[in-house]
């Protein structure tokens, strides 16, 4: 029975000290910070012509676009910071009715570009090529 109990204890244990992991470091996303990859704050957004379909089989209009852009999260792990031409962020948010997105951008000395807009919870009919 003592086994067990000290089993239990070391269990717990690394339980808490994966908690006290994962909330100091929130692992491939992260909020919204001062040192940012890009400048979320841009007014000059160059669609594709890819994103324009993607956007209009999901009923997602620019302004939803810009405000995933604002005060989404990047996910790192689906990014590509060391792209070329241009680096390639995944961000993440949701729309105004409820959709879960990823959109997939790289900054550019024109703008933001938009390459594609995905929805996480759905997949949609979509001809786009």
């Amino acid at each position: 029975m003592k086994k067990f109990q000290q089993y239990i204890l070391v269990v717990l244990l690394a339980g808490a000290a994966l908690f006290y992991f994962v909330q100091k470091n929130p692992g491939s996303t992260g909020p919204v910070t001062g040192n940012e990859p890009f400048d979320r704050t841009t007014s000059s957004y160059i669609f594709t012509r890819h994103a324009r379909c993607r956007m209009d089989c999901r009923h997602i209009d620019e302004a939803e676009i810009r405000e995933i852009v604002q005060k989404g999260t990047i996910n790192y792990a689906k990014s590509d910071p060391n792209g070329r031409p241009d680096p390639k962020y995944a961000l993440e948010g949701r729309t105004r009715d409820g959709q879960d997105v990823r959109l997939i951008i790289a900054p550019s000395s024109k703008g933001l570009v938009v390459i594609t807009v995905i929805d996480l919870d759905r997949e949609w009919a979509c001809d786009c090529k």
